[in-house]
Formats: structure tokens, sequence, C-alpha cells
């Protein structure tokens, strides 16, 4: 593995920068070395930061102004696209309603929500045409005809960088480049918009517990984020400490989450991070608006999880997990969060 480039290096917590393009296109050793870093990154940070990744700046640049447009739509249009349940996972969702946290039991998610409502709202859009899951767009005309178009050309590329990333993985671990495409081939993926409103500084001095996204772990294999230049997002280094994991531009920060973890026989870590109140502006009491585009990865909904080959035996120890159908538990996870 060759030497790596940190995006993070603070309290034991170190992330890596890895060009993503001498795995797409390098030599079958640029290709290797590549591959042992961004699995060396998962294993010991569960995040890692990709630069010259696949998907074209300008195109990210434009799903970002779209989604801004989105949010500054009457709050009654935005309503009426409101998600609905776990199985469908589509939808617009309002300021407080949800709550990431570490909690299991809606009970207890419930009471954290009273005291610190997430500051967010977002919407969420799934895979177009999967049978009786429609997504939840605009009107299809003008404004909304755009924003569903691009929207869906961002989740087709992001699919084919969540394909390019597992297949990554693979190399990493000495499987067959395409182990992993029969489980990612679908796209169960959701494309999170996500707006954090301007908030004044008071907001979080006066409620020590308030924060923008709580602390939590991601459902999935692997969540593709895309950050604006405001900051905010705070990882959990090994010494138990938050550490900010600031924006690089032109990068995609990738973290495994607890399918893959699970699929790993916790090989990979899927790691607590959360977000907080950024950098204090630089005029005025009040922090500016802060946008961010989360993909979450699945694997295929339809699929049985269990321990990836050469995860578990001998020395490495049993299984530690059953198995587990894909779809459920992404259900069983988010019934609990709103």
């Amino acid at each position: 593995m060759a030497p790596q480039t940190s995006a993070v290096n603070s309290d034991n917590l170190f992330i890596p920068l890895v060009d993503f393009s001498l795995f797409l296109h390098g030599s079958p050793s640029e290709r290797l070395s590549t591959a042992q870093s961004i699995l060396h990154g998962f294993q010991t940070a569960g995040f890692i930061y990709l630069t010259n990744h696949s998907i074209p700046l300008p195109t990210l640049s434009n799903t970002f102004s779209t989604s801004a447009k989105f949010f500054e739509r009457p709050q009654s249009e935005k309503d009426a696209l409101g998600w609905t349940t776990p199985e469908a996972n589509r939808g617009y969702v309002s300021h407080g309603r949800e709550k990431v946290s570490t909690l299991i039991n809606k009970e207890d998610v419930a009471a954290s929500r009273a005291q610190a409502p997430d500051l967010k709202e977002s919407i969420e859009i799934g895979r177009e045409g999967a049978e009786g899951l429609p997504n939840n767009w605009p009107e299809y005309k003008g404004e909304g005809k755009e924003f569903k178009d691009v929207m869906l050309e961002f989740h087709d590329l992001a699919k084919q960088l969540h394909i390019e990333v597992m297949r990554a993985i693979a190399v990493g671990m000495g499987l067959d480049k395409r182990y992993f495409d029969s489980y990612t081939d679908l796209g169960d993926n959701t494309l999170r918009l996500l707006h954090y409103p301007p908030a004044p500084k008071s907001v979080f001095s006066s409620n020590k517990l308030q924060v923008r996204a709580g602390e939590h772990t991601d459902y999935g294999s692997i969540t593709l984020l895309f950050q604006d230049d405001r900051g905010g997002l705070q990882v959990k280094s090994p010494n138990g400490t938050f550490v900010n994991a600031t924006p690089i531009p032109g990068t995609v920060v990738v973290n495994a989450g607890d399918l893959l973890a699970r699929w790993s026989n916790d090989t990979i870590k899927s790691t607590l991070h959360r977000v907080v109140e950024p950098p204090a502006p630089e005029e005025g009491d009040v922090h500016p608006a802060r946008y961010s585009i989360a993909y979450f990865c699945n694997p295929n909904f339809d699929r049985t999880i269990e321990a990836i080959e050469g995860t578990y035996g001998g020395g490495k120890g049993p299984k530690k997990y059953e198995a587990i159908n894909s779809g459920e538990y992404l259900v069983q996870r988010l019934a609990a969060t709103y």
C-alpha cells in the first residue's frame, strides 16, 4: 500500500485522501494500491475522502443549485411532497421531523427529538421505477421538470460511483473485482438533499444538546457525502472525541455504514458522526445556511447479507451475525428514526 495523504489527522483519527482516478484508470499496481488504501481507511477510520472521482464537478454544482432552489419553495408545496413510510423512504422531511441518533427505541427517539430536534429539512429520492414506490416529484413542468431531470441524472451517476467504490473494496479484500456487482446493480439507494437553515448562534449556546444532526451511524453499505464549504461535520475519533471533517473542494466523503460493518464481520468500521454548530460566522451572529447531498447506498433490497468470505474462520473467529435481508434491515432502522 502506497503512503497516504490525510484529509483529517487529529486525535488518533486518520482519514485518508485518496485519488480515485488511480483505481478507475490506473495501472494494475496503482489500482491495487488504491484499493488497499480505501479498504484500510474503512477498516481504521470508517471514512475516506475521494478526489478525482467520477462525478463531473459542473454536474455536482448544478445539483447543489437545483437543490437550493427546491428548498426555497413555499412550505405548503414542500409539505405536499411529504415523506410517508419507512418502506417507501421517499419525499420531503420537514424541520425537526427526523431525529438521527444512536437510539433504536421509537419512544426514546421521540424524547430526544423533543429535547433538541435536528435543525434540517430534506427530500429523499429513491430508485425511479421501483414497483409501488413512486418518488414524490414537484409538479412536472418548469422548475419541477428541471428538478426531476437533474436529480435522476445525479442518482444514476452516484449509483455508478457506489458500484466502483464497492469494486475497490472487493479488490482490497483480495476478492474478484465484481464480487459485489450483483448486490449493487439495481441501485436501491436513496439520494437525500439536505438544507440546514440559517441559525443564530444563540440557538446552540442556549441549548448545549442542540446540533444540526445528532450523533449517529449510517444504516446501509456506504454513504457518499458531498458538502458545501460551511463545515460542521464531525467524526468520532478512537479516543472518543469528535473531530472536524473539514470540507475539501472537489471531494466526496465516503463512510461505511452499519450493514457493511455487519457484512464484513466487523472488519470494517461504521463510525459515529454528527453535524454541529459550524465555525463562527465572519460577521454577525447568524450561521449561514448549509447544504449537503448524501447518497445512501444499500445492497439490492432482495439480497441476503451474511459475512463476506475471508472475514471469518480460523484465527479470524466465527461469523458474528445471522444472515439478514437488506431491505428488511433498512426498514427496521428507519422505523425508529421518524
